[in-house]
């Protein structure tokens, strides 16, 4: 299935993010990488799954013009919601702490929009994961904000990471959509271009 989609497409992905480029390699797909340092910003009318479908469009938007007649772009963007806050990525280790602290000993949905762009075709989706951690410690928390700097992740963890390996209690849902792609979803979609 690769095959064809190679033969026809040059497969782009918009975004940096080292795990979203590991998780499609691990796939088999095929890709260059371009850059979108477009403000994530979105109406705030919008709720759950409509944000990070917005935010994936409109990196997808923004990269469009620079597409040639066989690119395939995928973009893509995710979310942490708990009691109706969106928690995006962390502005310092302060605002992680206070993530962390808000998400220790509850369960949270992590949901990734994603947009799959040809010049003549645009496919948008999102997939939701519910993810539960137990009690954080508040020393477990400083331990990983210090040695793993989550940053760069929406809710101020990477489930990869220590803290999902010793706080994570359960997942409902894709385990990859929390890493940053849902990839069952994503190649059921790219098997829809032709």
């Amino acid at each position: 299935m690769l095959n064809n989609l190679h033969k026809k497409y040059n497969v782009v992905l918009g975004s940096l993010s080292p795990r979203r480029k590991e998780l499609l390699t691990d796939i088999g797909v095929k890709f260059t990488v371009k850059k979108t340092i477009k403000e994530e910003k979105y109406p705030k009318t919008l709720k759950d799954k409509d944000i990070p479908k917005f935010l994936a469009k409109q990196k997808a938007s923004y990269l469009a013009n620079q597409l040639k007649s066989d690119d395939l772009l995928i973009t893509a963007d995710t979310i942490v919601i708990l009691n109706n806050i969106v928690f995006n990525k962390p502005k310092d280790n302060n605002n992680a702490l206070h993530m962390l602290s808000q998400l220790s000993g509850n369960t949270h949905k992590v949901i990734t929009g994603m947009c799959i762009k040809t010049q003549n075709k645009e496919l948008l989706f999102s997939e939701t994961t519910l993810v539960t951690f137990r009690k954080l410690l508040d020393e477990e928390i400083n331990f990983y904000i210090e040695n793993y700097k989550p940053l760069d992740k929406a809710g101020g963890y990477g489930i990869q990471d220590w803290i999902g390996k010793v706080g994570v209690t359960s997942i409902k849902g894709s385990y990859t959509n929390v890493v940053g792609l849902p990839l069952s979803k994503l190649f059921e979609n790219l098997k829809k271009i032709k």
